[in-house]
């Protein structure tokens, strides 16, 4: 299956990445994973992210792939 890029929520991300987990617990493992990356945390400061933001946009969501890999 190919991952597409689109703007995403920040638990539906974080599902793609933790299917076994519950949403809560997915987004907090996927944003511990974003904010322990620095170089990851710069380019998206860069983009326009903000810790409160919901939804990613696409282009935070291309940053957090290539830093991460896919889902």
């Amino acid at each position: 299956m190919v991952f597409r890029i689109i703007s995403l929520s920040k638990s539906r991300l974080a599902g793609l990445y933790f299917p076994e987990s519950s949403q809560a617990v997915a987004t907090n493992r996927l944003m511990r994973w974003v904010h322990g990356c620095r170089p990851l945390m710069a380019e998206l400061e860069a983009a326009g992210y903000s810790r409160s933001q919901k939804w990613l946009t696409v282009r935070q969501v291309a940053l957090i792939v290539a830093h991460l890999g896919e889902p």
